[in-house]
């Protein structure tokens, strides 16, 4: 009995998963928008929050949604992205509506966060023992 339990559950952890994330309007919702004549606050008006915006310079809403493929202990692999980018002019009018799915795209950094390792090269430990004997009894009086 408990060998057949196990069996069952290991097929189970070999099921495909699907999940998606994100939004991005549909078809109808981005005929509302008129290019030239809508503004940001039209915009997050009629679709809604953007995913993201310009990260630099604001000057665009991005809606972004994708769906990752689950396949037992393996890392998720992404299987769809959709994005579409509302770019807006110096006035904050609407410049351009532009679609894009996953075979159109590279990766883009949107944020990156990097600690920098000064230690020289060394490690942790080589870091410990060559502290050891430099303090003196008046560092810790200080």
């Amino acid at each position: 009995m408990g060998l057949a339990g196990l069996a069952m559950l290991s097929l189970a952890a070999c099921v495909e998963r699907m999940r998606a994330h994100g939004y991005v309007p549909e078809e109808e919702d981005l005929q509302q928008i008129t290019v030239g004549v809508d503004t940001r606050d039209t915009v997050a008006e009629v679709l809604g929050a953007p995913s993201t915006s310009g990260v630099t310079d604001d000057s665009g809403y991005f809606y972004v949604r994708s769906t990752f493929r689950h396949l037992g202990p393996t890392q998720p692999k992404v299987v769809e992205r959709e994005i579409v980018a509302v770019t807006f002019d110096d006035t904050g009018t609407v410049r351009n509506i532009e679609r894009y799915g996953l075979e159109d795209g590279r990766a883009v950094v949107l944020s990156r966060r990097v600690t920098t390792n000064d230690s020289g090269g060394s490690g942790i430990l080589a870091q410990l023992l060559r502290n050891i004997g430099n303090f003196s009894a008046g560092s810790f009086l200080n």
